[in-house]
């Protein structure tokens, strides 16, 4: 009885996902209107991450060289994107703004975010129900073109979903100035998979009997959120390389292979289910920042990597009014041999008296913080031997609020907004709202032991939550397809968006 309660709950509510269009390149437009209706490119190192329309037109791909885009398109404006500072905030916005439709507002990255809108069309449909109106029109498009039947209350809840997607976009763009697409479905995964179908700036409703199509259409199994690159290799060995695969494999034959919990999971989400809550992101529990380079080989430059890095991270965790506890060092080390990150961290708590001087005197814990990173350093590395680094990442986790303090909310993050880092050519990570443990959408595939291998994380709903690896360079694109020395280099909010539209 109660799974069926539990089912018809599930079947009721109403998630939508907004994505918005070519965020870095809209910030950059709105931050400069004369951009706009030009060509634009916007550049980290010597890639263009990302670009606007009118540049895709002119054939500008993701993750082409500067020289590549500039041959293809001589008129591209290309706008230095490393500094991540007025991204950061313009997402806060259109999270804070969400945050004024309904309380249930998740972001994911820097682009996404997840709204559980069930309560607004309760309301909405109890308010139509009440006048005997049956004028409902859906806004946007209906998957696979199926029919609506307004007899189904099912159906007149998506559609009510869909209009109030529509005023979420309409906000967005009134008050922000930014276009997207939104996916309206009864779950997470169903609304994220259905959010792209047209692009952009419009907007799809996904009805439950579209359902099966939609995961049928999906080319590679790789494309269902939450099943990621190991996994994926390990069902290829099994013979399983689609969703009916998947769909069809012996339950029990696929729970040998992967164990229970991860085999019920995605077969799971082969049939569209997931219950995986909206859960409201808050402020950010750590703050982290990294520099992705060629090579490191010393332990003076390793130094002077963390020296780099820790003033902007002290300055935002100041800004924020809350104390940081634990201190931890990622690096990632190069190897010819392995094509995957080779991440390992280390971390320690850090001690009280440095913690009570976070703020006023932080320019004092500045040297004993670079002294202890150079310790977890050394538990990683042997500096007796030669070692070659290409990633150095430092994050500040177990943030406490001090007595009284009003600071550590949404709002006071983006009304104190970090000035950009002294060095202009580190291209700083994107920065990505993990989620809960019950969240579906997400890969929770254990590395290897021995290495932690993470994907990075700069703020984390819990800080002790298991990450993915990110592949360096994708397995399905042929070399020719891009770079894989640029694919390392770029930070991992644009490499995970290659990954999921290839």
């Amino acid at each position: 009885h109660s799974k069926s309660v539990s089912a018809r709950s599930a079947a009721c509510r109403v998630i939508v996902h907004v994505d918005l269009d070519c965020f870095y390149a809209q910030v950059e437009m709105i931050r400069n209107p004369e951009l706009r209706d030009k060509p634009l490119g916007v550049q980290q190192k010597y890639i263009v991450v990302t670009s606007n329309y009118e540049a895709r037109k002119l054939g500008v791909k993701k993750l082409m060289s500067v020289k590549d885009a500039k041959e293809k398109c001589p008129q591209l404006i290309l706008v230095n994107g490393e500094d991540l500072t007025p991204y950061r905030e313009m997402s806060y916005k259109v999270t804070e703004l969400l945050g004024e439709f309904c309380p249930m507002v998740e972001r994911l990255g820097f682009d996404e975010n997840f709204v559980d809108i069930t309560e607004i069309v309760e309301k909405r449909l109890n308010q139509l129900q009440q006048s005997r109106c049956s004028g409902v029109c859906v806004a946007g498009h209906v998957y696979n073109h199926q029919a609506i039947n307004l007899l189904d209350t099912t159906h007149v809840r998506l559609v009510i979903g869909s209009q109030i997607a529509e005023e979420f976009r309409e906000a967005i763009y009134a008050r922000l100035g930014l276009t997207g697409c939104a996916g309206v479905a009864s779950n997470k995964l169903l609304s994220k998979l259905v959010s792209g179908t047209f692009k952009p700036n419009q907007q799809t409703v996904l009805l439950p009997e579209s359902c099966p199509i939609l995961l049928h259409n999906l080319d590679r199994i790789q494309k269902v959120p939450g099943i990621g690159y190991k996994t994926t290799k390990r069902l290829e060995t099994l013979g399983v390389r689609s969703v009916c695969d998947l769909q069809a494999f012996p339950s029990a034959l696929l729970e040998k292979e992967l164990g229970v919990s991860v085999a019920q999971r995605i077969q799971k989400l082969s049939y569209g289910e997931d219950d995986s809550p909206v859960t409201p992101s808050g402020p950010p529990q750590s703050f982290s920042d990294e520099d992705s380079f060629k090579k490191c080989s010393s332990e003076v430059e390793v130094k002077e990597k963390i020296e780099e890095l820790l003033p902007n991270l002290l300055d935002r965790i100041y800004k924020d009014g809350r104390q940081p506890h634990t201190v931890r060092l990622t690096i990632r080390q190069f190897s010819s041999t392995d094509k995957w990150f080779n991440r390992e961290s280390r971390q320690c708590p850090i001690p009280p008296h440095l913690i009570q001087k976070f703020g006023n005197e932080s320019s004092s814990v500045l040297s004993p913080l670079v002294d202890i990173l150079m310790k977890l350093f050394r538990k990683m590395i042997d500096v007796d031997q030669p070692f070659h680094l290409t990633l150095v990442s430092v994050c500040f986790s177990n943030l406490k609020d001090l007595p009284s303090s009003k600071k550590g909310s949404i709002g006071f993050y983006l009304k104190q907004v970090s000035p950009p880092s002294g060095s202009g050519k580190r291209v700083r990570e994107a920065e990505e709202v993990s989620q809960g443990e019950g969240s579906a959408s997400w890969n929770r595939n254990r590395d290897r032991t021995g290495t932690t291998k993470t994907r990075k994380l700069s703020e984390e709903k819990k800080s002790n939550i298991k990450k993915a690896a990110i592949p360096d360079f994708p397995f399905y694109l042929s070399p020719g397809d891009i770079d894989q020395e640029v694919f390392r280099e770029l930070p991992e909010d644009i490499q995970k968006e290659i990954i999921s539209e290839k």
